[in-house]
Parts: structure tokens; C-alpha cells; sequence
């Protein structure tokens, strides 16, 4: 039975009145989505990926969109009539690499490019002429203390990813083997087949587009060149680094495939809450309570600061909530000598249970205390005999 090809419309999920700009929209959205590379092993994906490219074929060529309104997917079948369009489907991997860059396989042995921008990491890279595909990037997930954060510190992690073969040594092949041209393709990577009088290229089913069979392949990797392993890197933390920061390990990502560059590995950064200090930016933030007494009277008191005990001057008079800060105190600026400051905010505290001597020289105290020893008290009830009037 054949198969019914869904309106390509529908499968772009837009209407026939839709314009270029949010064609492309559309397009770049669910390939991203259903592209190889983010499914890995998945067929339904796999083909969804070729549907939207080919009805993405269609639709952003004028021509061929004018036939495909005009005659449906009649325009495009052997003889059909009514001027249909010429020319044959482009790969969908092709249509995806041109709407995205030449670096959306990363090709070129960079880091990035589609992948980064929307896998959080790479996708793994373009293969070349001898079937060397640069390996993917990694992603970890680091947490760290705001000490760490704050001084800098060298970690040693664990992560199991693929890495050279030991038996091969990455090249995918046995001891005296070689990689020899695809017959099927002739090394091109790509086989044309006829339908009528369109010519569809697809990658080729043998050698998987990279126009090359090895001989032998490597019996500890099957001639991927490569092994799942434990492996154990050391990354240097900077001074200053904030929650959510990302590092790039350069080349500790997956090895590539027969002796392909290795991707990168992304380090995300996460600092845990600290018990004492908020922070802000590159300011730091913390609530000292001080007595009563020292509110009233002024004393010099000490206060905890990333380096340790530090002193700070509370002046006579102090009212709860009020910050002091302390210059220099707080984060470093992330690649800079600079820091960013302590800000300590004093509650003052209420005694919460006094004895019987304690309570009659509090009173004798508040009567002793006129209304010059009150401004927020007499300010605050002259707004309110205003306000009741």
C-alpha cells in the first residue's frame, strides 16, 4: 500500500498563507527538535527530520510552492503535468546545514555552532573525506561552596564518556587494515536515484556518507574507533565565578570517530546557598543582630566576613535595619582584581525575658526618656494626628 504524504502545510505546522520569515521560523524550530543528532537511535525522529526538510524544500522555493498549491503533491510525482516544478528534493541534512551555517555539524573541529546554541553542547562534528567525525560535546554539572567560589579551586571529576579505543588507537580499524572507497557511492557519500524526471541524493546506505569502508573493522570498537570509559579530569574554578556560569574544558568532550578531533566539555556552575551570606553580584550581604545596649550606647563589634572575624563601628543611636558597609569585603569580580563590597544589615535585638530587677530599671529608664529620645516615635504619631484629623 502507499504511503499518503501529510499536506506539507501541516507537517511545517502553518497556514498556506504563511510567510517566509515564519516559514523559516517554523522550519528551524522542529528540526531542531527531531534532528539525528538529538535523537539518536530514534526512527519515527529520523523521519520526521526528512519530512520537514522536504516539505521546507517545497514550500521556501517560489516556484515550487506556486506548484504545490496549484496541484498538490501531483506536481512533484513522475509525469505529472501542468508545469510542475523542476528539480528533485535536497537532503534534509543539506537544507539544515545551509539554513544554519557550515557550523551547524561543526565541521571545521570547533566547538558550537547549532548544537551549542540549542543542545546545550555539540552535536558532534562534520565527517571528512576519510570518515573522521569530530566527537560531542559534554555537558556536567558542577556544585561548588561560595568560598570555592569566591578563592578559586581545582576539582577532579569523574565522567564516563566515549574516548579513544585502546585497541585501535581511534582509527577503527584492525592491525594492518585500511579504509578503502565505497563501492556503492564511489566515495561521494552520496547515492542519486531516479524518479521520473527528478533525480533525488541521499546519503549513502553503505559507508553513511563518509565515501569510505574499512576493511577490517577494529574488534574492540567495531571500527568506531572509540569506547565507552571512566575518565577523570581536573578543571581549574576562577575566583569570582556566579551560580549558573559555564566553563568549556577544551577537547575533554567525547573522542571522534576513527581519530576525529574530540568534542569540549561545558562545566555548569552551581553554588550552593551559604548560611550567613546573600549574594549580589559581586556584593555580599548578611543581618548581625546587636543588643539594645549597643544600639543605644555604640560599640565596636565583630562581624563575619569571607576571610573571617572583621570590625565594624556601630555608632550611638543606631536604629535596627540600618546597613553598614564594608568596602572591598565581598566577591571578587570574575578575571579583575576587583571585589565587590560587604553590606551589613544590624537587628537590633528585644530582650525576651527579664527578671523582676531588670524589668524595674527598664521602666525607671523609660520614664526617665522625653520625646528627644524618641524622633522615629514623635515623628511618626505627629503623621498620624495629621492623617486622623
Amino acid at each position: 500500500m502507499a504511503t499518503v504524504k501529510r499536506d506539507y502545510y501541516e507537517v511545517l505546522s502553518v497556514q498556506r498563507n504563511v510567510s517566509g520569515e515564519e516559514l523559516k521560523k517554523s522550519y528551524r524550530r522542529l528540526a531542531v527538535q527531531f534532528h539525528p543528532d538529538k535523537n539518536p537511535g530514534d526512527p519515527k525522529a529520523e523521519e520526521r527530520f526528512k519530512e520537514i526538510g522536504e516539505a521546507y524544500d517545497v514550500l521556501s522555493d517560489p516556484d515550487k510552492r506556486a506548484a504545490y498549491d496549484r496541484f498538490g503533491h501531483a506536481a512533484f510525482a513522475a509525469g505529472a503535468g501542468g508545469g510542475g516544478a523542476r528539480g528533485g528534493f535536497h537532503d534534509p541534512m543539506d537544507i539544515f546545514r545551509e539554513m544554519f551555517g557550515a557550523a551547524a555539524g561543526g565541521g571545521d573541529g570547533g566547538a558550537g555552532g547549532i548544537f551549542e546554541q540549542f543542545f546545550g553542547g555539540g552535536g558532534g562534528g562534520g565527517r571528512d573525506k576519510e570518515g573522521r567525525q569530530r566527537g560531542a560535546d559534554l555537558r556536567y554539572d558542577l556544585e561548588l561552596t561560595l568560598d570555592e567560589a569566591a578563592n578559586g579551586v581545582e576539582k577532579e571529576i569523574e565522567i564516563r564518556k566515549l574516548s579513544e579505543c585502546d585497541v585501535c588507537h581511534g582509527s577503527g580499524a584492525e592491525a594492518g587494515s585500511q579504509a578503502v572507497t565505497c563501492r556503492t557511492c564511489q566515495g561521494r557519500g552520496q547515492v542519486i536515484t531516479s524518479r521520473g524526471f527528478f533525480q533525488v541524493s541521499q546519503t549513502c546506505p553503505r559507508c553513511r556518507g563518509t565515501g569510505t569502508i574499512i576493511e577490517k573493522p577494529c574488534r574492540g570498537c567495531g571500527g568506531e574507533g572509540r569506547q565507552e570509559k571512566n575518565t577523570r579530569i581536573k578543571l581549574k574554578i576562577p575566583p569570582g565565578v556566579d551560580d549558573g556560569a559555564r566553563l568549556r574544558s577544551s577537547r575533554n568532550g567525547e573522542s571522534g570517530i576513527r581519530g576525529g578531533p574530540p568534542g569540549d566539555l561545558y562545566v555548569v556552575l552551581h553554588v550552593k546557598e551559604h548560611p550567613i551570606f546573600q549574594r549580589d553580584e559581586n556584593d555580599l550581604h548578611c543581618e548581625v543582630p546587636i543588643s539594645f545596649a549597643i544600639a543605644a550606647l555604640g560599640a565596636e563589634i565583630q562581624v563575619p566576613t569571607l576571610e573571617g572575624q572583621g570590625s565594624l563601628r556601630v555608632p550611638p543611636g543606631t536604629q535596627s535595619g540600618t546597613v553598614f558597609r564594608l568596602r572591598g569585603k565581598g566577591m571578587p569580580a570574575l578575571n579583575t582584581k576587583a571585589r565587590g563590597d560587604l553590606l551589613v544589615h544590624v537587628a537590633v535585638e528585644v530582650p525576651t525575658r527579664l527578671n523582676a530587677e531588670q524589668r524595674r530599671k527598664l521602666e525607671e529608664f523609660a520614664a526617665s526618656c522625653g520625646e528627644e529620645n524618641s524622633p522615629l516615635h514623635r515623628s511618626f504619631f505627629e503623621k498620624a494626628k495629621d492623617f486622623f484629623r
